[in-house]
């Protein structure tokens, strides 16, 4: 938050040429900036964006089996895909526009840590791939394996529900770079299925 407001204070030094300004016109510029989607112009880079969670598996999450039922996984793997994408999006609501290539590589049962790890691939305007890595650790022989993998696309929404724009995603390494082309690549794929293109 802090980075986030120094840029914020820098915007608005260039913008409008203020040195040394106090609280009350901070507030003041904020505010018509706000409504004027300053953070438009920002970029942000992945890394300011990723999450990672860990959830204890219990019986409820379960079948009579012990497998983690698919739907389980799936609710955790929403809530933090809209955490990537809300610390993306800044001010805006962020909803999840789809989720798929959702795959389960194994399965996770009772008593293991379900771990996700995410990160936004890819940014247009106001749509977002979050990619989520689905991890299994048996705690008893501290054995940890790669369990799934979903790609979900948020999008940034404004009080009347019309798109927001999101700041770009700055990409700093060559992986930051080829995960953006096959995030691309998935949106246009995603956008002929749903005959948008």
């Amino acid at each position: 938050m802090t980075i986030l407001l120094l840029k914020i204070i820098l915007f608005i030094e260039e913008q409008f040429g203020i040195v040394d300004i106090n609280i009350f016109i901070i507030m003041k510029i904020l505010t018509y900036l706000y409504l004027q989607n300053p953070f438009k112009n920002l970029k942000k880079t992945p890394s300011e964006s990723k999450a990672e969670t860990t959830l204890m598996m219990l019986p409820s999450d379960a079948n009579p089996k012990g497998n983690v039922f698919g739907g389980v996984i799936l609710k955790h793997v929403d809530l933090i895909a809209g955490i990537v994408a809300k610390r993306h999006a800044n001010q805006s609501n962020v909803v999840t526009a789809s989720i798929d290539r959702m795959t389960f590589i194994r399965p996770i049962f009772i008593g293991n840590s379900l771990i996700l790890e995410a990160r936004l691939n890819y940014v247009k305007r106001s749509s977002m791939e979050i990619e989520v890595n689905i991890f299994a650790e048996d705690l008893d022989y501290n054995l940890r394996v790669h369990a799934g993998r979903a790609y979900v696309t948020s999008v940034s929404i404004d009080k009347y529900g019309k798109s927001m724009e999101v700041p770009q995603l700055l990409l700093e390494t060559e992986d930051d770079k080829k995960r953006f082309k096959e995030g691309e690549a998935r949106m246009i794929s995603r956008l002929k299925e749903a005959g948008k293109l």
